[in-house]
Parts: structure tokens; C-alpha cells; sequence
């Protein structure tokens, strides 16, 4: 999984720990992880039949987004970028090289099958290229990449069918959960129990997105109907006191992307984030950056807003780095090699 990060010496900003630290995300989408660059070059490559900007420059007011229902609708134009299998694998690529530069080891990137396939790319070829691109990116740069197979909720139950089938049928060998994201507006998720019942039959892990522009209900009907182990978001979870013991009692983990719910709006003001409700409820929080280029962030950049709203010290930071180890589905070795390489960089850290 990569050697431990060198200490910075310079720079002893809690910001320079952060980019040296070795970290895991556990909530980021495939596409949505797509840099200026590739969604530049791929704009570029199908100019004249998509909407998305061609120039980097651009992107960034592009990607200014109104309201959650404007965020999905610019999502999905991206989306339409995808046009063949060469595309995927440049992309999930792409994304892996962004992760390394980061120092993120591992991750378990959202992807959305059902969108490519629906729009013409062939169901093994998306398996291959993603499977191509998590091998690469393993043995180049170090980044152990996981899927997370999710319903795009905004299209229904031919999608979750869909999905379910990708997920259960062809299973890539890098696939461990099943997921469900889109607005929750209007998408009730006991729906989508059939769906979870079957992938969970498998051995995936159910990670819901839940809670996250709904109210603290939508997260009991993601436990109660769907399984779920994980929770994406959970952002509503702090309204309800008896929601929020269950979470604490039964160790569920919370997906916190600070920066994501103020971009779309789930979040009205930074200073206004759950966060601090949540660790002082003494549930298990771990940071993610959701869409990071579309929201203009990072995983280190997350990682410094919630060192900032939480009052984190290096220390703080490294034990909120080891809740996404603890809440990943690496097994136990991963696990131990992860958390003992956070450890060791701290040690190097505070020895100076």
C-alpha cells in the first residue's frame, strides 16, 4: 500500500502535516472525481456533442452550482462525456493520480455503471477498463482502489435492477459495497430494499447515501430497509437524539464531506456543519471530498476544514485519518498496515 510519507520539515503548518499524512477516502464518486484536465480532454474529444466546457478555465464556473437538482444536472452532463471504454479507463485512471498526490493509499470510489452502460458502453467492457485502470494504479502509484457499485436514485427501479445485475452477475474483483446515491427528494429508499437484499446476499457491504437534503427518517428507512453499514452524508442525523445513540451504539459510520454540503446547498454556511454535533455525540466520523473538483476541493483540503471546525492538532487529525481505516472494508491486515503507517507518520511529525 505504499511506504509512510516523508515529514515535512519546513512547513509545520497543520496543512503541510495534512498533505503528508497517508490517508483513505471512503465517499467520492468516479466521475465526479474527474480533474479540469480530464473533463477538458474529454469535452474536447466529443466537441460538439456535449455541454460541458472544453477549457479548464471554464470549468470552474461551470461547476457553480444553484441548488442540489443544479448539481445533478451539471453531474450529469459529465456523465455523458463517458462515451466508451477507453474514456473509463482514462478516467478512473486519471482519478488514481490525483489520490497519489494526495498520499491517499486507499480508496473505495463510487461508481455508477448504469449511466455508462445505459448510454452505450457494453457491461464487460466497463468492468475491463476499470479493472484495468485499479490494477495500474495498485502497481504504479499505490493507491489501492475499491468499487462501491451505486443506484443513480433519480432513475428508478430499471436502474437499481440494472445496477443489482452488474453488481451480482459480473462482480469485478475490485467491487465490495452497493451503494445508492441521487437526490433523496422523492426517492424513498425502502424501494430500493429488493435491490440491496439481493447484493448483500453476495457479500457486499451497503452504503447508502442517506440524510443528506432529508430529514433524520431517511437514514432510519437506510438502516431498516437497506442494511446499510455505512452512512453517506448522514448530515440530518444530529436532529434526531435517539437516530444519533443507535449510530453511537452500534459503531455505524458517518461520510462527512463538509465542503460538498455547502456546494450544493444541504449546508447553508461552513460554520453551520454538523460536524462537531456529530464526533460530540461520539459517533464514528470519518472526511471525504464527495465530487472534489466539482466542488473545489480535495481530500486535504477537507481535511483542513475539519481540522478547523473540530480544533484538531496533528494528533486530532491522525485519529480521524485511522476512523476511515476502521470504517473501510479492508481486512484486517490492510487495516493494521494503514493505521501503523498514520501512526509512524505522526511519530516522525512530533519527534520534529
Amino acid at each position: 500500500m505504499g511506504t509512510p510519507s516523508s515529514t515535512p520539515q519546513a512547513d509545520r503548518s497543520i496543512e503541510a502535516f495534512i498533505a503528508g499524512m497517508p490517508k483513505a477516502e471512503l465517499h467520492v464518486h468516479h466521475v465526479g472525481s474527474a480533474s479540469p484536465r480530464v473533463v477538458a480532454e474529454l469535452a474536447a474529444r466529443h466537441r460538439g456533442r456535449a455541454k460541458v466546457p472544453a477549457d479548464p478555465a471554464a470549468l470552474a464556473e461551470y461547476f457553480t452550482f444553484t441548488d442540489f437538482a443544479h448539481f445533478i444536472e451539471v453531474y450529469l452532463s459529465v456523465v455523458d462525456l463517458i462515451r466508451d471504454a477507453e474514456d473509463v479507463r482514462a478516467l478512473t485512471y486519471g482519478v488514481a493520480e490525483d489520490m497519489a498526490r494526495q498520499n491517499i493509499r486507499y480508496a473505495e470510489l463510487t461508481v455508477t455503471p448504469y449511466s455508462s452502460v445505459s448510454r452505450g458502453i457494453p457491461d464487460v467492457a466497463f468492468m475491463e477498463a476499470i479493472e484495468d485502470a485499479r490494477l495500474r494504479a495498485e502497481k504504479e502509484l499505490g493507491v489501492v482502489l475499491r468499487w462501491c457499485f451505486d443506484i443513480p436514485g433519480e432513475a428508478g427501479l430499471a436502474a437499481a435492477e440494472e445496477t443489482a445485475r452488474l453488481a451480482v452477475d459480473l462482480a469485478p474483483e475490485g467491487l465490495v459495497s452497493f451503494g445508492l446515491g441521487g437526490p433523496e427528494i422523492g426517492v424513498p429508499r425502502p424501494q430500493f430494499k429488493p435491490y440491496f437484499d439481493r447484493a448483500r446476499a453476495t457479500g457486499l457491504h451497503s452504503v447508502p447515501h442517506a440524510g443528506e437534503t432529508t430529514g433524520p427518517q431517511t437514514v432510519w428507512d437506510a438502516l431498516r430497509d437497506l442494511g446499510a453499514e455505512r452512512i453517506g452524508h448522514g448530515t440530518q442525523a444530529v436532529h434526531d437524539p435517539a437516530l444519533l445513540d443507535h449510530l453511537g451504539e452500534h459503531r455505524i459510520p458517518l461520510e462527512v464531506c463538509p465542503t460538498s454540503n455547502i456546494a450544493t446547498r444541504a449546508v447553508e454556511r461552513i460554520e453551520e456543519h454538523p460536524i462537531k454535533r456529530m464526533v460530540d455525540a461520539g459517533l464514528l466520523v470519518t472526511v471525504n471530498s464527495d465530487d472534489p473538483p466539482m466542488f473545489g476541493t480535495d481530500l486535504n483540503t477537507e481535511y483542513a476544514v475539519a481540522a478547523r471546525l473540530l480544533g484538531l492538532d496533528e494528533a486530532g487529525v491522525a485519529s480521524l485519518a485511522r476512523n476511515a481505516v476502521e470504517a473501510s472494508f479492508l481486512d484486517v491486515a490492510g487495516k493494521t498496515r494503514l493505521g501503523g503507517e498514520i501512526d509512524a507518520y505522526l511519530a516522525r511529525w512530533q519527534q520534529g
